[in-house]
């Protein structure tokens, strides 16, 4: 019975340590500047390869679509003015 005993104390000790283990990783992940760090990183992955070289493909079609919205908004003003 004692055997019994120890062992379920022991199971209910290992859950505790791994549940604490399971709230720091979400804690961790939920962080505002962990969400932030890895949204800074999916941004320059977007723009810079894992060499470090620029990905011209990307940057010109963002500059395009930048360059697109400015010169939509300056005709739409000209015609509107």
């Amino acid at each position: 019975m004692s055997d019994q005993v120890t062992t379920l104390e022991s199971e209910i000790e290992q859950t505790r340590e791994h549940l604490g283990a399971t709230i720091d990783q979400l804690l961790y992940r939920a962080s505002p500047k962990t969400i932030a760090r890895r949204e800074i990183a999916s941004i320059r992955g977007f723009f810079v390869d894992p060499s470090g070289s620029p990905r011209t493909e990307n940057i010109l079609k963002v500059a395009g679509g930048v360059a697109g919205v400015v010169a939509f908004f300056v005709v739409v003003r000209k015609i509107v003015a």
